[in-house]
C-alpha cells in the first residue's frame, strides 16, 4: 500500500477522536442520540480544524444501525457499506471545480432518489463559497425544502462570500483554532504510535508553527520525522521550517534594540549570505521580537514559550534590559515592512530600509520615535549618565551657535519706578520665556548704561542691568531679582507652567521685607490669589527670605496713572495728550 501522509493516516473516525471544537461534537451527539437530524449544516472555520472530518463522521453516524456514543460503529453492515468506494450514499463534492449551474442542476435531480444502504443520503459540498450565484440560486430550493431523506452538510472557510438565503436555511457550526498544547499533545500521540524519539522543545515548536491547523501541524511533524534520522530535536524542527539560525537572528534583535545600524546591516548580510530571503528574515525577527515581548510581560513566560533553556535565557536578557516603547515601535515597522514586501521590486531594499528606520530614531519623526527618544534621556538622568554643558556668557556666544536671541519689545509693565521696562523675548530650544529687565531713561548719561554682558543667557537669571542710583525710585527695590528668581523657580523646582504664565505678567515693588506684586487683570489676580496658588507663592518666597508679600490688584484708572507718571518723569517737557 501507498504511503499514506500523517494528516490522512491519523484522521479521526469517531467523534471522541476530534481535537477540541467540544462545542460542535455535543450538539452533533445529542442530535444522533435523539434522532433530530437537520436537513442543512453549514462547517465553517479556518482550515484543518476539523470540518470535513466531522462531516464525514456524522455521515456515517447517522447512518449506523447502533450507534456509539453519537459516533458509528463501523461493524454494522450499513458501516461497512458506506466505507465501501464504490457506494453513493455519501457523497462528497467540491465546490471549487463543480460551482457551475449544471452541476447543481444534476444534484438537484439526483437528490430525489432514496438511499441504498442507509436511512439518509448525505451530499457534503466542500469549499460551498467558490460556488457561482447562479449555482447557489439553483440549489437554493432543494435546500430549503428537501426530500425526507437527504442531508446537506455544506464546509467553507469563507462564510462571508455565501448568500444570506443560504446562510439562513442550514444550522451553522463554526470551528476553532485548536490551541498549541491540544496540538502538542495530537504530536506526542502520534509520535507515541509510529515509535519516534522527540524533545519537548521539538514538538513545541511543531505545534506554534501549525498555528491553529491540525492538518498543518501534522504536515509539518511528517517533514520533521523524514529529515530527522534519530530523536527529533529543536534543531532539526528549525531546519525544516527554514528558519535562520536562533543566535544570529539574537543577535540581530540585540543591535536593533541597542540602536546599532551598522551592526544590524552587517548581521543581515551575514543571514542573507546564508541563503536566507528577506521574508523569511523578517518573519524570525518578528517571531523574536514576539518571544521578547511574552518574557517581558508575562510571569508564566518560560512555560509559554517552551523553549530550551539555554535560549530562554537569551531571550530574558534581552527583555530584562529592553525598553517597552522601543520593543513596540521594532514590532510596528518590521510589521509594515512584512507586508510592504509583498509588493516591492526588491524585497530586501525594504528590509534594510527598516533596519535603519528601527536604528535611528533620531532621524524618525513619529510619535513611537520620539517617546523612545525621550525615553533614553530619561534613563540617563535616573542614572546620573547625563550632565548639561554649563552655560558660556552671552558676551561671548554667537547668536547662531547658543541659538537664542533678544529682541527688545515694547514695554509691558509699568510699575511706576521712573524705569521703562524692556521685554527681552528668549528663544532657544524650541520655547520662548518673557524675561522683564529695567531698561534707563534716556536721561542717564552714556557712561553709566548697562553693559551688555550683564545679561546672563538663562532667562529666568538674577543679574539685571546695573541701575544710575539718581535715577531709581525709592520704594522699587529689587524688583528684576525677585521676580525673576520668583519665574526661575515655578519653572524649575517647583514646575507650575500655568503659574509661571500668571507671574510673567505682574508688576514687582519691594519695600524693606515686603513685596508688592500688581496687575490689573482680574483673572489673573483671581487665579494668583487662589489658596493653592498663594501656598505655592509663599513657599518660593520664603526659600528666598521673603515672608511678606501682596497681590494688589489695580484699577485701570490705577495703571493708567501710574503709566502717565512714567512717561511723565522718563519725559519730561514733553506733552502727553489722553484720548
Amino acid at each position: 500500500m501507498a504511503y499514506l501522509a500523517f494528516y490522512r493516516m491519523f484522521r479521526p473516525d469517531t467523534l471522541d477522536k476530534v481535537v477540541r471544537q467540544e462545542h460542535i461534537v455535543k450538539i452533533l451527539k445529542n442530535q444522533i442520540e435523539s434522532g433530530k437530524i437537520g436537513h442543512a449544516y453549514l462547517f465553517c472555520g479556518p482550515r484543518g480544524t476539523g470540518k470535513t472530518s466531522v462531516a464525514k463522521i456524522f455521515a456515517r453516524a447517522i447512518n449506523c444501525e447502533h450507534p456509539v456514543n453519537g459516533s458509528p460503529c463501523g461493524k454494522c453492515a450499513t458501516c461497512r457499506a458506506l466505507a465501501e468506494g464504490s457506494n453513493l450514499d455519501i457523497s462528497e463534492i467540491d465546490a471549487a471545480s463543480n460551482n457551475g449551474v449544471d452541476e447543481m442542476r444534476d444534484l438537484r435531480e439526483k437528490v430525489q432518489y432514496p438511499p441504498v444502504a442507509g436511512k439518509y443520503k448525505v451530499y457534503i459540498i466542500d469549499e460551498v463559497h467558490m460556488l457561482t450565484a447562479s449555482a447557489f440560486n439553483a440549489v437554493l430550493k432543494t435546500l430549503e425544502e428537501p426530500p425526507a431523506h437527504a442531508v446537506f452538510i455544506l464546509a467553507t472557510t469563507e462564510p462571508q462570500k455565501i448568500p444570506a438565503t443560504i446562510l439562513s436555511r442550514c444550522m451553522r457550526f463554526d470551528f476553532k483554532l485548536i490551541p498549541q498544547h491540544d496540538l502538542e499533545r495530537l504530536l506526542k500521540d502520534i509520535f507515541a504510535k509510529i515509535g519516534k524519539e522527540y524533545e519537548e522543545e521539538a514538538v513545541a515548536a511543531i505545534a506554534r508553527a501549525g498555528a491553529g491547523s491540525a492538518r498543518d501541524t501534522l504536515s509539518i511533524a511528517d517533514m520533521c520525522v523524514s529529515y530527522s534520522t534519530g530523536k527529533l530535536t529543536y534543531a532539526d524542527v528549525n531546519a525544516v521550517l527554514g528558519s535562520a539560525d536562533f543566535y544570529k537572528i539574537a543577535e540581530a534583535v540585540r543591535l536593533l534594540l541597542s540602536d546599532d545600524s551598522g551592526g544590524a546591516l552587517s548581521c543581515a548580510e551575514e543571514i542573507f549570505a546564508g541563503g536566507k530571503s528577506a521574508g523569511v528574515f523578517v518573519k524570525d525577527i518578528l517571531g523574536y521580537l514576539n518571544n521578547v515581548a511574552v518574557a517581558k510581560m508575562c510571569k508564566n513566560a518560560e512555560q509559554i514559550l517552551n523553549l530550551p533553556q539555554e535560549m530562554f535565557s537569551v531571550i530574558s536578557s534581552v527583555a530584562a534590559v529592553c525598553d517597552g516603547h522601543k520593543l513596540l515601535r521594532a514590532t510596528e515597522i518590521f510589521v509594515k515592512a512584512e507586508g510592504d514586501m509583498r509588493y516591492a521590486a526588491d524585497p530586501r531594499v525594504v528590509l534594510e530600509t527598516a533596519i535603519l528606520r528601527c536604528t535611528l530614531p533620531q532621524a524618525d519623526y513619529n510619535i513611537d520615535s520620539l517617546i523612545a527618544r525621550v525615553s533614553a534621556l530619561e534613563k540617563k538622568i535616573a542614572e546620573g549618565n547625563f550632565a548639561p554643558a554649563a552655560p558660556a556668557a552671552a558676551s561671548t556666544r554667537a547668536p547662531a551657535q547658543n541659538m537664542q536671541t533678544e529682541q527688545p519689545q515694547p514695554s509691558r509693565n509699568l510699575s511706576g519706578s521712573g524705569e521703562v521696562q524692556t521685554d527681552f523675548l528668549h528663544t532657544g530650544g524650541g520655547r520662548a520665556t518673557a524675561f522683564y529687565a529695567p531698561e534707563k531713561s534716556k536721561e542717564v548719561k552714556p557712561e553709566a548704561k548697562t553693559a551688555p554682558d550683564e545679561f546672563s543667557s538663562d532667562p529666568f537669571s538674577s543679574k539685571q542691568a546695573k541701575p544710575a542710583p539718581a535715577q531709581t525710585a525709592a520704594p522699587s527695590k529689587g524688583r528684576g531679582s525677585v521676580l525673576a528668581t520668583l519665574l526661575r523657580a515655578l519653572r524649575t523646582t517647583h514646575k507650575n507652567a500655568v503659574l509661571f504664565t500668571l507671574c510673567s505678567d505682574l508688576g514687582c515693588e519691594q519695600d524693606g521685607g515686603k513685596v508688592t506684586f500688581t496687575t490689573d487683570n482680574e483673572t489673573v489676580h483671581r487665579a494668583i490669589t487662589r489658596q493653592d496658588n498663594a501656598k505655592i507663592l509663599s513657599d518660593i518666597l520664603a526659600e528666598s527670605g521673603i515672608t511678606e508679600y501682596e497681590v494688589k490688584l489695580l484699577k485701570k484708572d490705577d495703571a493708567l496713572s501710574r503709566a502717565l507718571d512714567v512717561l511723565k518723569s522718563n519725559f519730561g517737557g514733553t506733552d502727553i495728550n489722553i484720548k
